[in-house]
């Protein structure tokens, strides 16, 4: 299948999911995963329509992307994965959207740059929606209280909400969950369900679905 092709069908199924929760499908954005894909695998996607791309890694999106935004100037960019400290000076650099907020020393340092830099970013609040310990995000519990703190102390442009429901459960409640946290903080995007559970996500109310492998297939291994 080409790469328009899979896009297409990709986003029937968005539309069909927002139709069976009445709901409409511009209303849900594709985020195309494209990490640990080379920068070549890229172009059928940009060739096809594709504009917003989801990385996990800064330096692997320093690598890609600047080549590409010089043919695709309107690509936007954003992080999903984990941030370290001391790289987001590159990320305010590289992306529209952080996606993965979720502390105070990561928020006043992006605050911090972003004015800097002279760039006006979107970000979201990542939660740690099961609790899992082993997995980045504020806590549920503290997410309206957080983004209030975004706000008012560094003026951090909130857009919504991000998680990733612990793997092999029914996601469906995690999203309700998030969903629900969104109402309570005055938030209306949710960036909220993969390849495996996208539709059940615009169920729950997401507003943005981050597919990887079911559009790009199986991925390759990430280097390091």
């Amino acid at each position: 299948m080409t790469a328009g092709a899979n896009r297409q069908q990709i986003l029937a199924g968005i539309a069909a999911a927002a139709a069976a929760a009445g709901r409409k499908a511009e209303d849900i954005a594709l985020l195309a995963v494209a990490k640990t894909f080379p920068q070549a695998a890229m172009l059928p996607w940009l060739a096809a329509g594709q504009r917003a791309f989801g990385e996990n890694r800064v330096q692997e999106a320093k690598a890609k992307w600047p080549a590409l935004r010089q043919q695709f100037p309107d690509i936007a960019l954003h992080l999903i994965g984990p941030l370290q400290s001391n790289k987001a000076a590159e990320a305010v650099a590289l992306f529209e959207v952080i996606e993965s907020v979720d502390r105070d020393k990561i928020a006043r340092i992006l605050a911090a740059e972003c004015r800097k830099q002279q760039r006006k970013l979107q970000f979201y609040v990542e939660v740690n929606i099961g609790d899992e310990p082993q997995k980045a995000g504020i806590a549920p519990l503290q997410t309206v209280e957080f983004v209030a703190h975004c706000r008012a102390a560094y003026g951090l442009d909130i857009a919504g909400l991000m998680c990733v429901p612990p793997a092999g459960e029914n996601a469906g409640p995690y999203f309700a969950l998030l969903a629900k946290l969104a109402r309570q903080a005055g938030l209306k995007r949710l960036s909220m369900g993969m390849s495996q559970d996208y539709e059940t996500a615009i169920a729950f109310g997401a507003t943005q679905v981050r597919v990887g492998s079911a559009l790009f297939g199986a991925r390759p291994p990430a280097a390091g």
